[in-house]
């Protein structure tokens, strides 16, 4: 109910400190009820009996909970802080689920249905926006399901047939992020199913505005991409809510959708599951990820499973000036902060345990010799005391290079047209990247650049981007030092030519989308508009499907 209220009081600063307070809440409250056991029963010290008496009694209490996977997985978080991992199996932890979370029923119910065949199709429509109680008002809602109607009839070419079982199911909760509220339903006709989503905005006079109607599945699966911010949902049972929207996106895992909801906890304990399962039923081995040897992370993958796995490295490369504390500083920033679709989110595990038959003789040489303060072995296990994992996606420089090779300029085009892209939206999101370097990027399966490098971001604000000054005489100039002082957080956007226009194609590419990157002009502008208290829109969908580009005359 805070983030409705949020969004209709255009509380957006609000919002983005409510994002940052959710994710330290679960935590907070893991580490104050370890303490409670510590304190009132000495927790570590009960016999193993005790211990399976509590999960039994525990599961008691789960027959009529409305949200028992989180309690699961609230459990294990506690006891994972209380006891060593060697207790974490089946007998004291919740390692598959005791408690099944199909049919529970919410109240309100988890979706609304409107069925047109009764009502009308544009009447059905309208009620369904009115039913939000949204407290500001409409700008033009029926012109607004007109755009609705219209784009449908575009998209499908021509209108179906109407079936006996007819209807509009819809979430009961909007999706709010950012400055937006997104209504997440689907079409049911006979056997076919139409996905939508709907973004809600607020117009510049206060009143609120349907934006557009997305209706392919690939793109709602984009509004749920780990790369942007989590969204908050007003939701008794979360496990509805996961399966309406499998039902959506059947190929978005049940623990990215759990994380999308704000239930990162969950996501994991999901995630990990997924893992060992997938590790039952394959037989390949973990190896060092492809492509350039970072200076500060180890990265390793498996390559049937879509996610890349990344350790600190005990001692840095010699150009890095940060230390371990400050690496996980910068990753958990991310996940603070509004990713705005550039930047790859993060699954942070401890002492994690994987069959070491399953890792590479060249990864393990790797592992001992890079990170050998987090590596320790039980048995058949290998123990990986700290590391992130996040989806795999294809270094930047590594597809411009196959891009060079081919022959494909289009390829090179979009891949720098992109990047450029990405450093602006991340500039304006207040996230200097730090390390520019094309490695530090990658591709997704959608063509899109997204950052994952993290050790070296700072806040825009935080930084002072200058001018490199004239040299004051030709000695000057011709030396290899610098003539000029710089400070730590100095950036000279002009230095960035150096390392990033590596070939004609790449350099023709940038100068004509990005050459103001190179000026500290841009930087310090951006720098303005943040400080000035500015929030920009970010739209996870192209502006070419915005309403007021299809059926207005253009947005302002």
């Amino acid at each position: 109910m805070l983030a409705k209220d949020r969004f209709e009081q255009t509380r957006w600063q609000e919002g983005q400190q409510a994002v940052r307070d959710r994710i330290q809440f679960y935590d907070d409250r893991v580490r104050e009820t370890a303490e409670h056991l510590h304190r009132d029963f000495r927790a570590d010290s009960l016999s193993d009996e005790v211990w399976q008496h509590a999960k039994l009694n525990y599961i008691g209490l789960l027959t009529n909970h409305k949200q028992p996977e989180l309690a699961e997985t609230f459990f294990n978080s506690v006891f994972c802080q209380i006891l060593h991992r060697t207790y974490f199996h089946n007998d004291f932890i919740f390692v598959r689920p005791a408690v099944s979370t199909e049919y529970i029923e919410s109240q309100p119910p988890t979706y609304r249905c409107y069925y047109p065949n009764e009502m009308g199709f544009r009447t059905s429509i309208h009620e369904l926006f009115v039913d939000f109680r949204w407290t500001r008002e409409f700008e033009d809602l029926d012109r607004d399901v007109d755009f609705i109607v219209r784009a449908v009839e575009r998209h499908l070419g021509s209108v179906p047939a109407r079936e006996a079982n007819f209807q509009i199911q819809v979430l009961n909760s909007a999706f709010y992020r950012n400055k937006g509220a997104y209504v997440i339903g689907k079409a049911v006709n006979g056997a076919i199913e139409f996905p939508f989503a709907v973004p809600v905005l607020h117009s510049p006079s206060g009143k609120l505005y349907l934006d557009t109607i997305i209706l392919d599945a690939w793109r709602i699966g984009v509004l749920f991409s780990l790369s942007r911010a989590y969204f908050m949902v007003d939701m008794e049972v979360p496990s509805g809510y996961v399966q309406f929207l499998r039902s959506i996106m059947p190929n978005k895992p049940r623990s990215e959708l759990y994380t999308m909801l704000g239930l990162g906890k969950q996501g994991k304990t999901m995630f990990f599951r997924d893992l060992i399962f997938h590790l039952h039923h394959s037989a390949d081995q973990f190896i060092v990820a492809p492509g350039i040897r970072g200076l500060v992370m180890l990265v390793f993958t498996l390559p049937s499973y879509p996610y890349v796995f990344k350790v600190i490295k005990d001692v840095f490369g010699s150009s890095k000036e940060v230390d371990h504390d400050t690496v996980r500083r910068k990753y958990q920033l991310v996940k603070q902060v509004d990713r705005v679709g550039r930047m790859a989110d993060t699954l942070e595990f401890s002492y994690v345990a994987l069959p070491k038959e399953r890792f590479s003789p060249e990864l393990i040489a790797e592992l001992y010799k890079e990170v050998p303060s987090l590596m320790e072995e039980d048995g058949d296990e290998l123990i990986i005391k700290h590391l992130y994992i996040e989806r795999r996606m294809e270094p930047l420089n590594i597809y411009l290079e196959k891009a060079e090779r081919a022959g494909r300029g289009d390829q090179i085009e979009h891949a720098v047209r992109e990047y450029g892209n990405a450093i602006r939206e991340l500039a304006i999101a207040n996230i200097f990247p730090g390390d520019m370097l094309w490695k530090n990027f990658g591709v997704t399966r959608y063509g899109r650049v997204v950052f994952y490098d993290y050790d070296e971001i700072e806040f825009m604000t935080d930084c002072k981007f200058r001018r490199i000054p004239p040299p004051p005489n030709f000695e000057a100039e011709m030396s290899g030092d610098p003539w000029y002082s710089v400070a730590r957080n100095d950036v000279f956007p002009e230095e960035f030519e150096t390392f990033l226009l590596v070939s004609d194609k790449i350099r023709a590419a940038f100068m004509q989308y990005h050459a103001d990157l190179f000026d500290a002009a841009f930087w310090q502008q951006a720098q303005e508009e943040i400080r000035s208290g500015a929030l920009r829109d970010f739209f996870p969908y192209p502006e070419s499907l915005r309403f007021c580009n299809v059926f207005g005359n253009g947005c302002t």
